[in-house]
């Protein structure tokens, strides 16, 4: 909204309205406002949620910490989503149609979070909203993200075209004396695109076309497509969730997702700029830098988030805030071009879902093998496995955010080496 405001500032010569312009002004502001409004009103919130009684409920996992959480007010989630929307709201470029994703996709995912959790308080079932229901939500949010990428024209990315793999139409518009020529016989032009990012690989552009080449060309696009959409459905369905797992240990997903959407911002960024892009000789994507500012505030909410929810935690996220969070990293790394760099990027996300994966299904196979499931962690997810081993919570969550950097700066690296 403040774009707006300095815009006008600028035209009447108004004394340093200019700053507004430059993006690492503006997500300067944005960490710092969103870290402020965290700060200022995390505590009344937490007041506010104990006053009202909402309380985390817990369960028998025989843990030997678990009952002293009992009580601890839930729903914090609440704190971070305001700390991201606010910001963003004052700083960002408004009708960029990425960041209209990145609100929406925050503020639905946090609905349904708080859903999750009004049920689980208020209403005393512990078991919360339906998985169906949240899976819905989720493959709802992929649709709306996909189909939003493939039909809006301000979706686009800047690349080098062949001149012979042109269609006749791209010919007569651009094969002009003014056009950027390269000199191997190649156009560089604004376009749709269904190509992504494939980590450690030289000329590392992946196209779903591939996937359907098998397809005539003639209905090869609205298949490249849907399976696009299908991807985006599967990655905001399980880092979500993935999320949502990690968080079992006091500042863990917060930690472990500030790491991450630092890695991102620094990923959107030279993405969105076109000599960095051309030196990086990666995806040049026209709009991404508005990103940098979404992520920014991301960061400070996260940050300030962990002044309350490190250990031992004063207030927990809830779905409202985990879900929410998982969500905004797949959608952003969706955004970017860099969903298939997702494993390594939320490496500890990742492992948290495969451990419960893997428990479950070792259990139900050797069940009805030897009719006694066997485990083979001694709990899932992954980190009530450490607890169960003895090792303290908080040696188990700086270990984690400790292996999140390591995993965060490998995924910078991918820039480089191919």
């Amino acid at each position: 909204m403040l774009n707006y405001l300095f815009k006008y500032l600028e035209t009447i010569n108004f004394p340093g309205a200019g700053v507004f312009a430059y993006i690492s002004f503006r997500s300067a502001m944005a960490v710092i406002t969103s870290l402020i409004i965290s700060m200022l009103i995390g505590k009344k919130i937490i007041d506010l949620l104990k006053k009202k009684q909402i309380g985390e409920t817990v369960r028998e996992l025989g843990l030997d910490e678990q009952y002293q959480k009992k009580g601890t007010p839930t729903m914090g989630g609440i704190i971070i989503l305001a700390s991201i929307i606010i910001p963003t709201l004052l700083f960002a470029k408004l009708d960029n149609i990425y960041v209209i994703l990145m609100l929406l996709t925050t503020a639905w995912l946090g609905m349904i979070g708080f859903i999750d959790d009004y049920i689980k308080t208020f209403k005393h079932q512990k078991s919360g909203l339906e998985g169906k229901f949240k899976i819905v939500g989720q493959v709802g949010l992929g649709l709306i993200v996909g189909l939003t990428l493939y039909l809006s024209d301000d979706v686009i990315i800047m690349e080098r075209v062949k001149i012979p793999d042109l269609t006749a139409r791209e010919k007569l518009e651009l094969l002009d004396p003014a056009a950027p020529y390269y000199p191997q016989g190649e156009v560089v032009m604004e376009r749709k695109s269904t190509k992504t990012t494939i980590p450690f690989i030289k000329n590392n552009e992946f196209n779903y076309s591939w996937l359907v080449s098998f397809i005539d060309e003639d209905h090869r696009q609205i298949w490249t497509w849907l399976v696009f959409v299908i991807v985006v459905i599967f990655v905001v369905t399980a880092v979500s969730n993935g999320a949502n797992l990690t968080d079992g240990l006091d500042g863990l997903a917060t930690g472990v997702s500030a790491i991450t959407g630092s890695a991102l911002g620094i990923l959107a960024y030279v993405s969105s700029h076109i000599v960095y892009a051309k030196y990086l000789n990666i995806m040049y994507i026209p709009g991404t830098e508005e990103l940098a500012i979404f992520a920014s505030a991301f960061i400070g909410a996260t940050i300030g988030f962990l002044w309350y929810n490190s250990y031992p935690a004063q207030v927990f996220m809830g779905d409202t805030g985990s879900l929410a969070l998982g969500g905004i990293i797949a959608v952003f790394a969706i955004i970017i071009r860099k969903e298939l760099l997702i494993p390594i990027l939320c490496g500890i996300f990742l492992v948290e879902n495969l451990s419960v994966v893997i428990q479950v299904a070792w259990f139900k196979r050797t069940k009805k093998k030897y009719g006694e499931g066997r485990r083979i962690f001694l709990m899932a997810p992954l980190h009530h496995h450490y607890q169960k081993k003895g090792y303290p919570e908080p040696k188990i969550v700086t270990r984690f955010w400790i292996v999140a950097i390591m995993l965060a700066v490998i995924s910078i690296l991918t820039l480089k080496i191919r």
